[in-house]
């Protein structure tokens, strides 16, 4: 007879609808369990690992917890029938209602399955508690495992064929999950290619390609080619030589297993699997960083994901490659890998650096290869010396901030100690690599992030290893100057604001991302009274003069529930848009003062005509924006659905993403488009959704606005109009005056905006309000959009438009659009021409 879980705790069901966002996050964070009663019906509210088959995509009935709230009777009794309610934030599963007497094997999706058996992707356990009918485990002992590794021999393993690689990884081991992590246009795929061409071809052992990018046609004349030495963008034209015939016709028996149909997931891919007889390795090309509907394998469902093929791997005791299209480190580290490849261009276009590192001993190696992207491989290239093989020339031309980083940070890097957030641990890997490699460019680039991790430090282990790596932080953040004494305070140039490096300021500010507002300790404090602009003080006496009585925080215990876990960074709907027809790329551009950048580069076609690159740059977009910010000053209170927009309040809105299809121009909700839900929707915030009023209104939308749930509270569009007046008259002054005052002017005002919502509990700022700092960058981004739609509806080719101050239109005669003001005001433009072919200036270039 099965056991009934034992619940931490018990609740009725009006106080676990009351406090269900507590209880979900006690499940999630802490693992806790709570036993619900409603009359005769009795569920657990549990965390996802009580039931592991939550977390697969539309398994079970799913719910935001918002509107899990507003239906949680029924959920209740749902679940106490047998069928398992998955709770979601957003579109993360995070806890699940589960009935309380149901046997497991009730559970299952295979009526077959014997008693006790586990359900489809998991099973409910009993705190861990084996079924007493279970079949003991088997353990080995010590000497059992020396008996296997002594008798086994050398490991026959697949290989990706290029002996440098092969070197610093031994090979791709069975049971282990290996990621392969490039950004686009670097190869990735090539190594997921190389290997599978090495195992089938040479090997003569059985492949499964999962292909979620390209399609079996794509791979086989990547193959072809590769074998081959054909030019690859011929055989995309079908143009075949008659060796390259007689070469595809041999491959015809490979035992390479290619799935490239629709909806491809990891657990499509961890189900076919058991079915290939004789499976030596799965590779899976691509796990897809970006979100596309279309593309399971992308975006958040990504570190989902990389847990089923990991699984995959240990259950059939195969090796499981699997590339994806990014090298960004906090992905990375959620993804989990067991074996990491990072591959990262260098200066040299006919080198690529493969970084190899394991997750438990970090960076253990790293090689050289030659990219011949013409036809589709990676040869081996010279390589150079590497950490540990006693060249220590690398240490004349690096500063000794980064030389101590360096060797504080190998204790962690080498996986000798533990103790540092995975992110961080493989920032200061990449930093060691690009010293050693001699790498100039790839050390500027991470320098930006190095500043970012030095100014909030996670806590150190307390060790001399940790407190040493603590100052050489510390130190990277400040250097001391020749001959100091005592370390000074973090200097204005290294604020971990902009993603160049540089402080961002109000006029070109790159919004931050969710887990970094670009604030250091001491931004909250008032500026003294001789300040040029005290930012701060004014934006406080703003919101205190309201007579509305505003709550400018939101009470820590309350972050959690409501409306404030539906709030991101990515509702500033900025566009990240470049005309279909034009050709973007990366180039590397030094500045005046030697460092080495990356700027884009664009390719017009021909069919637009002679011309020009005029490039927009908007004065001042966010505190010209508060001018007339439509948001609530006081708490937001759940409206859920409407029948329409009322322009008496103001808040959140959970919406359908309209249909769009204006030439030339972007999507009116810009990057928000990029990450529905999983019925598409999106949470926009009030300016927004008065953009799609008017677009309606006008006719550019063929479908009124649906308003699925909301969070709402009297509109009020003043809050901030103080501010902008302040802001305002001081630029007229000190823009004349520039250098010094003029730019700490621009510093303190992108501080005081970025102050609304800090993103670190240790910020004491005097706000913490995510919908009045995003309703203020929403703003700036909708006059940023109409601004450009107006241009383009007179007649102006739109090029590219970005961010909320930058817009690049073609212009025949050097003239920008007349629907743009010239100057240097608030919501004013400069204008700069410049060639085709040429790369686009940012920030201070």
């Amino acid at each position: 007879m099965s056991q009934s879980p034992q619940a931490e705790h018990t609740v009725n069901a009006s106080d676990a609808r009351r406090d269900l966002y507590a209880l979900v996050k006690r499940a999630e964070g802490d693992g806790v369990t709570t036993l619900i009663h409603k009359r005769e019906d009795r569920v657990l509210l549990a965390p996802l690992d009580r039931f592991p088959a939550a977390r697969k995509a539309d398994a079970f009935p799913s719910w935001v917890l918002s509107a899990a709230q507003k239906e949680f009777g029924d959920l209740i009794s749902r679940a106490a029938q047998g069928q398992p309610q998955v709770l979601r934030r957003n579109t993360t599963p995070v806890a699940v209602l589960l009935p309380v007497d149901t046997h497991a094997s009730a559970l299952s999706s295979d009526p077959a399955a014997p008693s006790g058996a586990a359900p489809a992707g998991g099973a409910v356990n009993s705190q861990g508690q084996q079924d007493r009918e279970s079949v003991p485990r088997r353990l080995a002992t010590l000497g059992d495992a020396i008996g296997s590794v002594l008798t086994a021999g050398p490991a026959d393993v697949p290989t990706f064929g290029l002996p440098g690689l092969d070197a610093a990884t031994g090979g791709l081991q069975p049971g282990r999950l290996t990621l392969v992590a490039a950004a686009p246009n670097v190869g990735g795929s090539l190594l997921g290619l190389a290997a599978a061409r090495t195992t089938a071809l040479v090997d003569h052992r059985t492949v499964l390609y999962a292909a979620s990018g390209p399609n079996q046609a794509d791979i086989m004349r990547r193959i072809i080619s590769a074998e081959t030495g054909g030019d690859y963008p011929r055989l995309k034209q079908g143009r075949l030589t008659p060796q390259e015939q007689q070469v595809a016709q041999q491959l015809v028996h490979a035992p390479l297993m290619i799935d490239d149909g629709s909806d491809l997931t990891a657990e499509t891919i961890a189900e076919t699997a058991p079915y290939v007889p004789d499976l030596a390795l799965v590779v899976v090309d691509r796990l897809q960083a970006a979100h596309n509907a279309r593309l399971p394998l992308s975006g958040d469902r990504l570190p989902d994901a990389s847990q089923v093929l990991a699984s995959l791997a240990r259950t059939l005791h195969v090796p499981v490659l699997a590339v994806v299209d990014s090298d960004e480190p906090t992905l990375l580290g959620l993804l989990d890998a067991d074996v990491l490849l990072t591959l990262t261009a260098t200066t040299d276009p006919g080198r690529v650096q493969v970084t190899v590192a394991e997750r438990d001993f970090g960076v253990i190696g790293s090689a050289y290869l030659r990219p011949d992207l013409l036809h589709a491989r990676f040869g081996d290239a010279e390589a150079v010396p590497a950490a540990g093989t006693g060249s220590e020339d690398w240490r004349l031309h690096t500063t000794p901030e980064e030389r101590e980083l360096a060797d504080a940070a190998l204790p962690y890097t080498s996986g000798a100690q533990k103790g540092l957030p995975s992110a961080l641990t493989h920032l200061l890997a990449a930093l060691r690599t690009a010293l050693v490699a001699g790498e100039q460019e790839a050390i500027a680039e991470l320098a930006a992030s190095l500043v970012q991790a030095a100014a909030a430090p996670p806590q150190m282990p307390d060790t001399a290893e940790g407190r040493r790596l603590a100052a050489a932080l510390h130190a990277y953040r400040a250097p001391a100057p020749a001959g100091a004494t005592a370390q000074p305070s973090a200097p204005e140039s290294a604020r971990p604001a902009a993603a160049s490096g540089a402080v961002a300021d109000a006029d070109d500010e790159d919004a931050a991302r969710d887990d970094d507002d670009g604030l250091v300790p001491g931004d909250e404090e008032d500026e003294p009274e001789t300040a040029v602009f005290p930012a701060l003080r004014i934006l406080k006496d703003s919101v205190t003069r309201s007579k509305m009585h505003p709550v400018p925080v939101i009470r820590l215990e309350d972050r959690e529930d409501g409306p404030w876990p539906l709030i991101s960074e990515d509702m500033d709907g900025e566009p990240r848009w470049v005309h279909p027809d034009v050709t973007s790329s990366r180039v590397a551009h030094t500045r005046e003062n030697g460092k080495r950048v990356r700027r884009d580069q664009l390719e017009v076609p021909a069919s637009f005509g002679d011309g020009v690159l005029c490039l927009i740059d908007r004065n001042g977009s966010f505190p010209s924006a508060c001018s007339a910010v439509p948001l609530a000053p006081n708490k937001l209170l759940h409206t859920g659905p409407l029948d329409a927009f009322d322009k008496t309040q103001a808040g959140i809105y959970q919406i359908d993403i309209p249909e769009w299809d204006y030439p030339g121009m972007p999507h009116p909700l810009g990057r928000l488009i990029d990450r529905p839900d999983d019925q598409g929707r999106v949470w926009v915030t009030t300016p927004h959704i008065k953009q799609l009023e008017r677009l309606h209104r006008e006719g550019h939308l063929t479908a009124p606005v649906t308003i699925h749930d909301s969070w709402t509270g009297k509109v009020n569009e003043s809050l901030f109009k103080p501010f902008y007046t302040a802001a305002r008259e001081a630029r007229t002054e000190l823009i004349q005056a520039g250098g010094e005052p003029y730019k700490n002017y621009k510093t303190r005002l992108s501080i005081a905006l970025r102050l609304l919502w800090p993103k670190r509990p240790s910020q004491r700022s005097p706000f913490w309000r995510p919908d009045w700092r995003m309703s203020m960058v929403a703003e700036a981004s909708v006059r940023h959009w109409l601004n450009a739609f107006k241009a383009v509806q007179e007649g102006h080719t739109l090029v590219a438009l970005r961010n909320v101050d930058a817009a690049i239109f073609w212009t025949p005669d050097e003239t920008p659009p007349g629907t743009y003001r010239l100057g240097t005001g608030f919501g004013q433009v400069k204008a700069k021409f410049i060639q085709p072919g040429e790369f686009i200036p940012e920030g201070d270039d």
